[in-house]
């Protein structure tokens, strides 16, 4: 494998330059913004520090990967982009299966692990969706989401509300990042930077959604 193989897949890059995705680039700030942001608030926190900490870690990581994606636009960088958010996403369904569920630590992390064989059933199928090209590897995410807000409504009513608007942020996040090549031509910036706005405005949410769960208690709602 070549890892400094060149990457062009965003409408607003033109040529293998640093600054050839100046607004894709400098759009990976929100993630930085939303982490700063959330580290005081999470700091507060008696239960579940660690877990929140986290992932207000791993958000601000999703921020730098994704800059020397949209800066370097290589193979490596490629994983350096993706492999924090995959990162995010176990944590969070750890934490969802451990504080929202309940389960015991062995328990959370072997329902997190089936993840993998979830995402590897449902990718190829988002795949024979028209038009959704690179985005099915996504598309599993808002629904894995959507159906924990839909388990949880009973149980947690508050943090499924909480899911749901995660998961619908997301869904509109998705739909700018599917967009970006399809518009490129009436929009030549393209529609990826949205994508991270959107993302960091969702993620930060999620870990909110945690928070505010356990400062009420994490004892189910009534």
């Amino acid at each position: 494998m070549d890892w400094t193989e060149q990457i062009n897949s965003y409408c607003e890059r033109l040529d293998a330059s640093y600054w050839a995705e100046p607004v894709n680039a400098l759009t990976n700030l929100a993630f930085v913004v939303a982490a700063a942001a959330l580290w005081p608030r999470v700091a507060r926190m008696q239960a579940g520090r660690r877990l929140a900490r986290a992932l207000v870690i791993v958000l601000a990581v999703i921020g730098v990967g994704s800059w020397l994606f949209h800066t370097h636009a290589q193979v490596w960088s490629a994983l350096a982009d993706v492999i924090p958010i995959a990162a995010f996403v176990l944590l969070y369904v750890f934490v969802a299966n451990r504080h929202y569920w309940g389960l015991g630590l062995w328990a959370a992390l072997g329902l997190t692990a089936l993840f993998v064989p979830y995402a590897a059933l449902t990718v190829p199928l988002f795949q024979m969706v028209p038009g959704l090209g690179s985005s099915a590897g996504y598309a599993p995410v808002p629904l894995l989401i959507a159906v924990y807000a839909v388990l949880l409504r009973r149980r947690l009513p508050q943090v499924a509300r909480g899911l749901f608007i995660g998961a619908g942020i997301l869904v509109v996040s998705l739909t700018f990042r599917t967009l970006d090549q399809p518009l490129c031509a009436a929009i030549p910036l393209g529609t990826h930077f949205m994508w991270h706005i959107l993302n960091a405005v969702m993620l930060g949410w999620m870990i909110e959604v945690y928070r505010r769960h356990m400062l009420a208690g994490a004892a189910p709602e009534r």
